[in-house]
């Protein structure tokens, strides 16, 4: 046991759970004065902080970061992390950077993490139909994009293109570092994003065990929470996010909470193929646009799409989309709803539709592309999709779980979104809009008829 990081607590093998951090005394916080069971220096901590500081220390370090790096802290990380993948390699032969505390800890991180980014071709097909079919393939495809990033800009570094071209650097690494960098990086109270080592060894469960903080010197301490009892030989936990959805766990780390009520589903929207405006909408929107369904406590789905009610609406209604001329010469495509702009405010496209005399057709709009894409999502989910053989089983266990909790959660929703449109279609402004469209349907088919 390491007593200038471990208190009284070890390493130890957990069923089913892989490796996890076990108390070697009976633990009882009753009066919150126990001791820290962890304590790890600043100087092990890797953030943005330990990233600039190991950039001075190393100029080939900071070759590789000026070059390949500053995209963001993530990316920056695990640019240190293939740093340190290569220096701990037995075949290293110089030139990298400078060897640290983390070359070794790199040695004793797993080469294999159970999070779908890593799983066969066969595993992945188990998602078919849910919410990390789509999330998944973006994020190898964003992978695949950052590898090759890489591997452009390093063109003057030769060291590092000799390892790129020898397949002693490969897309597979930068896969395995992401999905390493996911399963165990933390948002620290002051340092934020960071991982730590040793403290990514505590396992998760909710309620939680232990908790983890920072000191007034940089230290990150894991503590007991009060009134916890952990007896001898059991196992500390900390709380990974009890209100992350089933897909958020399995896609993170790998395993979904079985205690867990947290449910939510997040869906990727598509614009409509034929709307003139769907390019300008959106630019404007800003994000990638989504449909999240979330349960709530009396087990009624609510829906949650601001994309779709901008998706259902047009010039006609009063969405209009204008290029104006900024002062510097450049150009800025502008949206408007009646007249005023609304280009910072996409997202609350629903509140501002509220004063006008056709808000309830909007809503039966929305509700209606709704209602088709989360039956679209139901059938694929109903079929077959059954394990082959060629998986592993805690990946099938995993697939199969979350394709019953969505499937779940799905099915509620479209109940719901069934009744809303009932009620929707029985509003006197939308029958009164529907018969007026009727009727003009109708006049335009006799005029073609006379003439």
């Amino acid at each position: 046991m390491v007593t200038s990081i471990f208190g009284p607590v070890n390493v130890g093998a957990i069923e089913d759970r892989g490796l996890g951090l076990i108390t070697e005394i009976h633990l009882n916080n009753e009066n919150d004065e126990l001791a820290a069971l962890l304590t790890i220096p600043r100087e092990l901590i890797l953030s943005a902080a330990g990233i600039e500081e190991y950039a001075r220390e190393s100029k080939d370090f900071r070759q590789l970061l000026d070059v390949a790096g500053h995209q963001s802290l993530r990316s920056d990380i695990l640019l240190f992390l293939l740093t340190q993948l290569v220096l701990s390699s037995p075949d290293y032969k110089g030139g990298q950077g400078a060897v640290t505390a983390w070359t070794q800890y790199v040695k004793l991180l797993p080469t294999k993490v159970p999070v779908p980014t890593m799983w066969s071709e066969h595993e992945l097909s188990l998602l078919r139909g849910t919410s990390l079919e789509s999330a998944v393939s973006a994020k190898l495809a964003t992978l695949a994009k950052e590898f090759s990033h890489i591997r452009d800009t390093i063109s003057d570094l030769p060291q590092w293109t000799a390892l790129v071209e020898a397949d002693e650097i490969t897309l597979r690494d930068w896969i395995l570092l992401d999905a390493l960098y996911r399963s165990r990086s933390l948002a620290l109270p002051r340092s934020g994003e960071a991982m730590v080592p040793c403290l990514d060894l505590v396992n998760h469960s909710s309620p939680a065990t232990a908790y983890f903080e920072e000191s007034s010197e940089d230290e990150v301490l894991l503590l007991l929470r009060k009134d916890a009892n952990v007896l001898k030989s059991n196992e500390i936990t900390i709380d990974y996010g009890h209100d992350k959805s089933a897909a958020e766990m399995l896609f993170s780390y790998g395993f979904i909470d079985p205690v867990s009520t947290a449910k939510s589903i997040l869906l990727p929207v598509e614009p409509m193929a034929d709307d003139p405006l769907a390019k300008a909408k959106l630019y404007a929107f800003g994000s990638a646009p989504t449909l999240k369904i979330t349960d709530n406590e009396n087990g009624v789905p609510k829906w949650d799409a601001p994309f779709i009610y901008l998706m259902c609406l047009n010039d006609e209604d009063g969405l209009h989309f204008r290029v104006l001329q900024e002062n510097d010469g450049s150009q800025d495509l502008r949206m408007f709803w009646q007249d005023t702009d609304i280009t910072r405010e996409a997202g609350t496209i629903e509140t501002l539709i509220k004063g006008h005399e056709l808000c309830q057709v909007f809503r039966l709009r929305a509700a209606t592309v709704a209602l088709q894409m989360i039956q679209q999502q139901v059938e694929i989910l109903r079929k077959n999709s059954a394990p082959t053989g060629h998986e592993r089983s805690h990946v099938v266990l995993a697939a199969l779980k979350l394709r019953a909790i969505e499937k779940d959660l799905l099915e509620r929703a479209l109940e719901v979104l069934e009744q809303e449109n009932n009620r929707l279609l029985e509003d006197k402004s939308v029958t009164s809009y529907l018969s007026a469209m009727n009727d003009t349907q109708g006049d335009n088919i006799d005029e073609e008829d006379f003439t």
